[in-house]
């Protein structure tokens, strides 16, 4: 494992597409306003296992179930989009060495995505006091990759962390990329975000 750091650009796309299957709402909302970009960060690894379920035998931390829609600009969902996750575990660190906490998928037939994982811990990195977030790649095929993070509501309960302070401080923080969740429910949140992603380069 190894703790924060700082970020940089890579991209990778891997291979082996896998599709989510998952109910979504009769009528999502889509607002067309592309999702904003951020850094990639230097602990990005290519080739990471096709899957959408990062939780293992090993993994602790409060549990949440992320789903959504992948939107291009026109508000059309889009099937086979891929949708990279990466993030640290509930003590702030990355594993370099292996695919702990990452992982890829490619939408479902209506551009939908499930995501069952944990919440991450907050860390030290070269910005300073990172907020909890998870860094997300989505690319649909041909097109541009949206690299961006996202982030936890102010008043999410986990680690004793006070998400609000923390989210205040991270000058990367956007709350224009931060999930919705509902919960806890028995230890576990359920969150949603929908992508909104360019498709042509």
């Amino acid at each position: 494992m190894a703790g924060p750091a700082a970020e940089a650009a890579e991209t990778g796309r891997p291979s082996s597409p896998r599709r989510a299957t998952l109910p979504l709402a009769v009528t999502p909302a889509c607002s067309g306003q592309e999702t904003p970009a951020s850094i990639e960060g230097p602990l990005f690894k290519p080739n990471s296992p096709t899957r959408g379920d990062l939780i293992t035998s090993a993994t602790r931390g409060v549990r949440i179930d992320l789903s959504g829609v992948v939107y291009d600009t026109t508000c059309t969902p889009l099937p086979e989009t891929l949708i990279e996750f990466w993030q640290c575990d509930q003590n702030g660190d990355y594993d370099t060495s292996g695919f702990s906490l990452r992982g890829h998928q490619y939408t479902d037939s209506r551009g939908g995505y499930l995501l069952r994982t944990i919440i991450p811990r907050d860390y030290w990195g070269r910005w300073g006091r990172r907020a909890p977030h998870i860094h997300t790649q989505v690319q649909a095929s041909g097109g541009p990759v949206l690299v961006t993070q996202l982030y936890f509501p102010d008043d999410t309960q986990a680690y004793g962390r006070d998400f609000a302070a923390l989210n205040a401080a991270d000058r990367l923080f956007n709350r224009a990329c931060t999930i919705g969740l509902t919960g806890p429910k028995d230890g576990r949140y359920t969150g949603t975000f929908d992508f909104v992603i360019t498709t042509t380069v």
